[in-house]
């Protein structure tokens, strides 16, 4: 007999259920199918004075009686499979005063404006003209470039495999990889870029105190493009002195740590991953990625500022391991790149590391070029978008922009040419 045939009754809670037994009906809850799901038996309170009655001598379930609590059994040696942590209280590293942490899947909610006064930043709009001078000279452009581009993101969108339209999370790696491998087969042009490496998964750590309170970025990198030799800085003296002038914007009412993770276990270091006399030592570029394609993904200003605060980090680090811990002014800036994109829209960023001196908002402060919301191509489907029999977004590569791909290739160059 079918399920619909079945008669019903409404309960006094309001929910369906069969009457006649052995009817299972898959797509709805058990509670609907007048199943009874016992709840979760709740521990017994601590009384002070009294001993509760559990059935620990019956060494069996019995009900009425609580449930005792036996001692961890001490095998007398150290099993990893049942590790239990000490409190935080208890641990070598604990500190009173917390520290906020910063790493990849934090999503700031302040956006650019709080990752610039975290890291005291002053923000310039476009990039360097250092870096659109080598988008703009001939001489060291790729030939054929629009087609090469072309092939490389029809190759991560829609040659990935026959079957439905890929997602984010398939082809953004895929298209990224496939640009530096394209800029990777350069070296024979230009010789320089032979002394780089690119390293997956790259881990980071970089502390510092900003005001009252203790700011770190910690974890993985994602792709980082380090050099044997470091970048030239960007910005003149003058124009260095003249950030004294500027004044960072106030993020109130919001809190400068908000959406950053608080952690009273920590340890302040400086790491940029590299160990002593690894040849190519010098951070050049740092890749972000943002494959997510749901709601948990980055909004495009969260994704910017994520860029910031990984770039200042590199920069961070290797600053305190060329200078010192008690540098504030440095004598030589430290540059360092970004580059993030979720697949089609590229944002691109160049930081330089003026100062470590970040207590007060006084002084000289650390200066940031920005290029966002530039768009690779339009469209990438492998079956055109049809409505009322007017083709609306056609099959294929769809309003390919080579000026973009011109400025990922100036930030790969920037240093070598």
């Amino acid at each position: 007999m079918a399920a619909s045939m079945v008669p019903r009754r409404m309960c006094g809670a309001g929910v369906i259920f069969h009457l006649k037994c052995g009817v299972r009906c898959l797509s709805v809850s058990a509670a609907r199918n007048g199943k009874f799901i016992p709840p979760v038996r709740a521990e017994a309170p601590e009384i002070p004075g009294l001993e509760p009655i559990t059935y620990a001598d019956r060494m069996y379930y019995v009900p009425g009686l609580a449930r005792p609590r036996n001692t961890d059994w001490d095998r007398g040696w150290s099993d990893p499979r049942y590790y239990r942590a000490p409190p935080p209280e208890q641990m070598k590293l604990f500190r009173e005063q917390p520290a906020y942490l910063f790493h990849r899947s934090c999503r700031l909610l302040g956006g650019v404006k709080q990752a610039l006064w975290l890291t005291k930043t002053k923000l310039n709009n476009g990039l360097p003209q250092r870096i659109m001078d080598i988008c703009e000279d001939p001489v060291y452009q790729i030939p054929n470039h629009e087609e090469l581009v072309h092939n490389v993101v029809a190759n991560a969108c829609l040659w990935h495999r026959p079957g439905d339209q890929p997602i984010r999370e398939e082809y953004c790696p895929k298209l990224l990889q496939g640009l530096l491998h394209l800029c990777q087969k350069q070296n024979n042009k230009f010789p320089a870029l032979s002394q780089r490496s690119l390293v997956e998964n790259c881990r980071l750590a970089a502390s510092w105190h900003r005001e009252s309170s203790i700011y770190q970025v910690r974890g993985i990198n994602g792709f980082l493009l380090s050099s044997k030799n470091p970048l030239k800085p960007v910005a003149s003296e003058s124009e260095i002195q003249a950030t004294k002038e500027h004044r960072l914007e106030s993020l109130y009412p919001l809190s400068p740590a908000i959406d950053l993770q608080e952690v009273n276990v920590y340890e302040e270091r400086n790491d940029a991953g590299f160990r002593p006399g690894y040849p190519f030592p010098h951070p050049h570029t740092v890749f972000v990625m943002d494959p997510c394609s749901t709601r948990a993904g980055f909004l495009p200003d969260q994704l910017r500022a994520k860029m910031i605060m990984l770039a200042y980090g590199s920069a961070l680090a290797k600053a305190r391991n060329l200078f010192g811990e008690d540098a504030k002014v440095l004598p030589e800036p430290i540059l360092v790149q970004s580059i993030g994109t979720d697949g089609q829209h590229f944002h691109f960023l160049v930081f330089q590391l003026n100062t470590l001196d970040l207590v007060s908002e006084d002084g000289v402060k650390n200066i940031v070029w920005m290029d966002s919301d530039q768009s690779l191509y339009s469209s990438a489907r492998l079956v055109a978008k049809v409505k009322r029999k007017i083709v609306e977004v056609p099959a294929g590569v769809c309003g390919l922009q080579p000026e973009t791909f011109k400025k990922f290739w100036a930030m790969y160059l920037h240093g070598a040419n």
